[in-house]
Protein backbone atom coordinates (compact mmCIF):
# COMPACT_ATOMS: atom_id res chain seq x y z
CA UNK A 1 0.00 0.00 0.00
CA UNK A 2 1.13 3.57 -0.63
CA UNK A 3 1.40 6.20 2.10
CA UNK A 4 -2.01 7.74 1.36
CA UNK A 5 -3.75 4.39 1.73
CA UNK A 6 -1.83 3.67 4.94
CA UNK A 7 -2.91 7.08 6.30
CA UNK A 8 -6.56 6.35 5.43
CA UNK A 9 -6.31 3.02 7.26
CA UNK A 10 -4.78 4.77 10.28
CA UNK A 11 -7.61 7.35 10.44
CA UNK A 12 -10.28 4.67 10.05
CA UNK A 13 -8.71 2.57 12.79
CA UNK A 14 -8.27 5.58 15.10
CA UNK A 15 -11.93 6.66 14.82
CA UNK A 16 -13.31 3.12 15.05
CA UNK A 17 -11.28 2.15 18.10
CA UNK A 18 -11.82 5.43 19.95
CA UNK A 19 -15.58 4.92 19.76
CA UNK A 20 -15.16 1.25 20.63
CA UNK A 21 -13.12 2.03 23.75
CA UNK A 22 -15.67 4.64 24.85
CA UNK A 23 -18.77 2.51 24.30
CA UNK A 24 -17.42 -0.95 25.15
CA UNK A 25 -17.21 -2.47 21.67
CA UNK A 26 -18.05 -1.97 18.01
CA UNK A 27 -14.74 -1.22 16.28
CA UNK A 28 -15.70 -3.60 13.47
CA UNK A 29 -18.63 -1.36 12.53
CA UNK A 30 -16.23 0.93 10.68
CA UNK A 31 -12.94 -0.91 10.38
CA UNK A 32 -14.05 -4.30 9.01
CA UNK A 33 -16.20 -3.00 6.08
CA UNK A 34 -13.38 -0.66 5.05
CA UNK A 35 -10.97 -3.59 4.80
CA UNK A 36 -13.41 -5.39 2.49
CA UNK A 37 -14.02 -2.19 0.48
CA UNK A 38 -10.26 -1.87 -0.05
CA UNK A 39 -10.17 -5.31 -1.62
CA UNK A 40 -9.75 -8.00 1.06
CA UNK A 41 -11.93 -11.11 1.06
CA UNK A 42 -14.18 -11.77 4.08
CA UNK A 43 -11.82 -14.30 5.69
CA UNK A 44 -8.64 -12.25 5.18
CA UNK A 45 -10.37 -9.05 6.36
CA UNK A 46 -11.67 -10.82 9.48
CA UNK A 47 -8.24 -12.23 10.39
CA UNK A 48 -6.52 -8.88 9.75
CA UNK A 49 -9.15 -7.02 11.78
CA UNK A 50 -8.75 -9.43 14.70
CA UNK A 51 -4.99 -8.89 14.83
CA UNK A 52 -5.41 -5.12 14.72
CA UNK A 53 -8.05 -5.26 17.47
CA UNK A 54 -5.48 -6.69 19.90
CA UNK A 55 -3.82 -3.27 19.92
CA UNK A 56 -7.13 -1.80 21.14
CA UNK A 57 -6.82 -3.99 24.23
CA UNK A 58 -3.20 -2.95 24.73
CA UNK A 59 -4.11 0.74 24.49
CA UNK A 60 -6.93 0.27 26.98
CA UNK A 61 -4.71 -1.65 29.40
CA UNK A 62 -2.13 1.15 29.31
CA UNK A 63 -4.83 3.64 30.39
CA UNK A 64 -6.67 1.45 32.90
CA UNK A 65 -3.51 0.29 34.69
CA UNK A 66 -3.47 3.57 36.60
CA UNK A 67 -7.04 3.14 37.87
CA UNK A 68 -7.42 -0.65 37.87
CA UNK A 69 -10.64 -1.97 39.40
CA UNK A 70 -10.40 -5.43 37.84
CA UNK A 71 -11.18 -8.32 40.19
CA UNK A 72 -9.20 -11.53 39.85
CA UNK A 73 -12.21 -13.88 39.81
CA UNK A 74 -13.83 -11.98 36.93
CA UNK A 75 -10.57 -12.00 34.98
CA UNK A 76 -10.34 -15.78 35.40
CA UNK A 77 -14.02 -16.23 34.51
CA UNK A 78 -13.66 -14.32 31.26
CA UNK A 79 -10.47 -16.18 30.34
CA UNK A 80 -11.60 -19.72 31.18
CA UNK A 81 -15.12 -19.35 29.75
CA UNK A 82 -14.55 -16.95 26.88
CA UNK A 83 -11.30 -17.99 25.21
CA UNK A 84 -12.44 -21.58 24.36
CA UNK A 85 -15.57 -20.07 22.78
CA UNK A 86 -13.46 -17.67 20.73
CA UNK A 87 -11.27 -20.49 19.42
CA UNK A 88 -14.31 -22.62 18.54
CA UNK A 89 -16.04 -19.72 16.78
CA UNK A 90 -12.91 -18.78 14.86
CA UNK A 91 -12.46 -22.39 13.74
CA UNK A 92 -16.00 -22.65 12.34
CA UNK A 93 -16.70 -19.23 10.80
CA UNK A 94 -14.57 -19.81 7.69
CA UNK A 95 -16.69 -22.87 6.85
CA UNK A 96 -20.18 -21.31 6.88
CA UNK A 97 -22.06 -18.48 5.08
CA UNK A 98 -22.31 -15.37 7.24
CA UNK A 99 -25.34 -13.39 5.95
CA UNK A 100 -28.05 -14.93 8.14
CA UNK A 101 -25.78 -14.79 11.16
CA UNK A 102 -25.16 -11.08 10.51
CA UNK A 103 -28.92 -10.34 10.31
CA UNK A 104 -29.58 -12.21 13.56
CA UNK A 105 -26.68 -10.42 15.25
CA UNK A 106 -27.96 -7.09 13.95
CA UNK A 107 -31.39 -7.67 15.49
CA UNK A 108 -29.87 -8.72 18.80
CA UNK A 109 -27.46 -5.77 18.84
CA UNK A 110 -30.26 -3.30 18.13
CA UNK A 111 -32.21 -4.89 20.96
CA UNK A 112 -29.32 -4.13 23.32
CA UNK A 113 -29.46 -0.45 22.43
CA UNK A 114 -33.23 -0.24 22.85
CA UNK A 115 -33.00 -2.09 26.18
CA UNK A 116 -30.38 0.36 27.46
CA UNK A 117 -32.46 3.35 26.32
CA UNK A 118 -35.57 2.06 28.12
CA UNK A 119 -33.64 1.29 31.33
CA UNK A 120 -32.74 4.83 32.37
CA UNK A 121 -30.57 3.85 35.36
CA UNK A 122 -28.95 0.80 33.76
CA UNK A 123 -25.23 0.73 34.48
CA UNK A 124 -25.18 4.05 36.31
CA UNK A 125 -24.29 2.52 39.68
CA UNK A 126 -22.23 -0.44 40.86
CA UNK A 127 -24.61 -2.87 42.62
CA UNK A 128 -23.03 -6.36 42.78
CA UNK A 129 -25.47 -9.23 42.17
CA UNK A 130 -25.31 -12.94 41.21
CA UNK A 131 -21.98 -13.45 42.96
CA UNK A 132 -22.85 -16.94 44.19
CA UNK A 133 -21.89 -20.34 42.72
CA UNK A 134 -24.93 -20.58 40.42
CA UNK A 135 -24.53 -16.97 39.30
CA UNK A 136 -20.92 -17.51 38.23
CA UNK A 137 -21.77 -20.75 36.40
CA UNK A 138 -24.56 -19.17 34.37
CA UNK A 139 -22.43 -16.10 33.81
CA UNK A 140 -19.61 -18.32 32.54
CA UNK A 141 -21.88 -20.23 30.16
CA UNK A 142 -23.07 -16.98 28.60
CA UNK A 143 -19.44 -15.80 28.41
CA UNK A 144 -18.59 -18.97 26.45
CA UNK A 145 -21.40 -18.22 23.98
CA UNK A 146 -20.28 -14.59 23.68
CA UNK A 147 -16.73 -15.83 23.08
CA UNK A 148 -18.07 -18.00 20.26
CA UNK A 149 -19.74 -14.94 18.72
CA UNK A 150 -16.55 -12.93 19.16
CA UNK A 151 -14.52 -15.56 17.31
CA UNK A 152 -17.00 -16.01 14.48
CA UNK A 153 -18.54 -12.58 13.81
CA UNK A 154 -17.12 -9.17 13.12
CA UNK A 155 -19.06 -6.34 14.73
CA UNK A 156 -20.37 -5.54 18.15
CA UNK A 157 -19.73 -8.68 20.18
CA UNK A 158 -17.83 -6.70 22.80
CA UNK A 159 -21.05 -4.77 23.36
CA UNK A 160 -22.77 -8.01 24.37
CA UNK A 161 -20.08 -8.62 26.99
CA UNK A 162 -20.49 -5.08 28.32
CA UNK A 163 -24.26 -5.34 28.67
CA UNK A 164 -24.00 -8.84 30.22
CA UNK A 165 -21.60 -7.60 32.89
CA UNK A 166 -23.94 -4.68 33.61
CA UNK A 167 -27.24 -6.56 33.64
CA UNK A 168 -26.21 -9.90 35.19
CA UNK A 169 -23.40 -8.96 37.57
CA UNK A 170 -24.62 -5.45 38.44
CA UNK A 171 -21.58 -3.53 37.22
CA UNK A 172 -21.74 0.09 36.18
CA UNK A 173 -20.85 0.90 32.57
CA UNK A 174 -17.42 2.26 33.38
CA UNK A 175 -16.34 -0.88 35.23
CA UNK A 176 -17.90 -3.21 32.59
CA UNK A 177 -16.16 -1.38 29.73
CA UNK A 178 -12.83 -1.77 31.54
CA UNK A 179 -13.32 -5.56 31.60
CA UNK A 180 -14.49 -5.67 27.98
CA UNK A 181 -11.59 -3.65 26.62
CA UNK A 182 -8.87 -5.44 28.56
CA UNK A 183 -10.15 -9.03 28.48
CA UNK A 184 -12.02 -9.08 25.15
CA UNK A 185 -9.78 -6.59 23.38
CA UNK A 186 -6.54 -8.23 24.43
CA UNK A 187 -7.11 -11.90 25.25
CA UNK A 188 -10.26 -12.85 23.30
CA UNK A 189 -9.23 -11.00 20.16
CA UNK A 190 -5.68 -12.32 20.55
CA UNK A 191 -6.98 -15.89 20.65
CA UNK A 192 -9.20 -15.21 17.63
CA UNK A 193 -6.32 -13.65 15.71
CA UNK A 194 -4.10 -16.69 16.34
CA UNK A 195 -6.87 -19.11 15.33
CA UNK A 196 -7.76 -17.23 12.15
CA UNK A 197 -4.08 -16.68 11.36
CA UNK A 198 -3.46 -20.43 11.48
CA UNK A 199 -6.56 -21.37 9.48
CA UNK A 200 -6.69 -18.38 7.13
CA UNK A 201 -4.55 -15.49 5.87
CA UNK A 202 -3.54 -12.14 7.32
CA UNK A 203 -2.61 -9.09 5.22
CA UNK A 204 0.50 -8.20 7.21
CA UNK A 205 1.48 -5.12 5.18
CA UNK A 206 -1.80 -3.43 6.21
CA UNK A 207 -1.23 -3.94 9.91
CA UNK A 208 1.19 -1.11 10.87
CA UNK A 209 -1.42 1.61 10.25
CA UNK A 210 -4.23 -0.46 11.76
CA UNK A 211 -2.24 -1.34 14.86
CA UNK A 212 -1.16 2.25 15.47
CA UNK A 213 -4.73 3.54 15.10
CA UNK A 214 -6.07 0.79 17.38
CA UNK A 215 -3.44 1.46 20.05
CA UNK A 216 -4.00 5.23 20.14
CA UNK A 217 -7.78 4.86 19.81
CA UNK A 218 -7.90 2.33 22.65
CA UNK A 219 -6.00 4.68 24.95
CA UNK A 220 -7.96 7.78 23.91
CA UNK A 221 -11.39 6.14 24.20
CA UNK A 222 -10.52 4.68 27.61
CA UNK A 223 -9.37 8.11 28.78
CA UNK A 224 -12.68 9.65 27.67
CA UNK A 225 -14.62 6.87 29.42
CA UNK A 226 -12.79 7.44 32.70
CA UNK A 227 -13.06 11.22 32.41
CA UNK A 228 -16.76 11.53 31.55
CA UNK A 229 -18.22 8.54 33.42
CA UNK A 230 -21.22 6.26 33.13
CA UNK A 231 -23.73 8.60 31.49
CA UNK A 232 -21.48 9.35 28.53
CA UNK A 233 -20.60 5.66 28.17
CA UNK A 234 -24.29 4.70 28.26
CA UNK A 235 -25.14 7.15 25.47
CA UNK A 236 -22.17 6.03 23.37
CA UNK A 237 -23.17 2.39 23.91
CA UNK A 238 -26.72 3.08 22.71
CA UNK A 239 -25.59 4.99 19.61
CA UNK A 240 -23.02 2.35 18.60
CA UNK A 241 -25.41 -0.59 19.11
CA UNK A 242 -28.11 0.99 16.95
CA UNK A 243 -25.62 1.91 14.20
CA UNK A 244 -24.19 -1.61 14.19
CA UNK A 245 -27.71 -3.05 14.03
CA UNK A 246 -28.53 -1.02 10.92
CA UNK A 247 -25.20 -1.89 9.30
CA UNK A 248 -25.54 -5.63 9.90
CA UNK A 249 -29.19 -5.92 8.81
CA UNK A 250 -28.86 -3.83 5.66
CA UNK A 251 -25.33 -5.00 4.83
Amino acid sequence: MNLIEQFILFLVSLVANTFSALSGGGAGLIQFPVLIFLGLSFGVALATHKVASVALGIGAVLRYLRTSQLERHFVLLMLLAGVPGVILGGSLILLVPDRWAEIALGLLTGGLGVYSILKKQLGQHYIPIHRDYAGYWLGGLVMFFLGFLNGSLTSGTGLFVTIWLVSWFGMDYQRAVAYTLTMVGLFWNGSGAITLGILGDIRWEWLPALLLGSLIGGYLGSHLALKHGNRWIKRAFEIVTLLISVKLIWG
